[in-house]
């Protein structure tokens, strides 16, 4: 019983993090440039801006937050950065 459990707690993390993802790099888009990349591209985008985010606070030492509030802002913020490194190596 336990591990059936941990294995909906799992999967419902696992599609929060996506949904979060999609959510962030969506938001960057619209930041960054005027609109969305698709569903697949903005969670990509989302997820590894989570990533980023997270280790830019760190770096600058933020004592963070918890929720999904606070998880949404970072992934938005190192989806930015993302975003914006991205663009200075792309051919115009």
């Amino acid at each position: 019983m336990n591990f059936i459990f941990n294995l909906n707690y799992v999967i419902m993390n696992f599609i929060l993090y996506l949904l979060l993802g999609a959510v962030a790099g969506w938001l960057a888009g619209q930041i960054m440039r005027g609109g969305g990349f698709g569903l697949l591209w903005n969670i990509i985008i989302g997820i590894i801006g989570g990533f980023i985010g997270g280790w830019l606070i760190s770096l600058l030492n933020i004592q963070t937050g918890s929720g999904l509030v606070w998880e949404l802002l970072v992934s938005v913020i190192g989806a930015v950065v993302l975003l914006f490194v991205v663009s200075l190596f792309k051919k115009k």
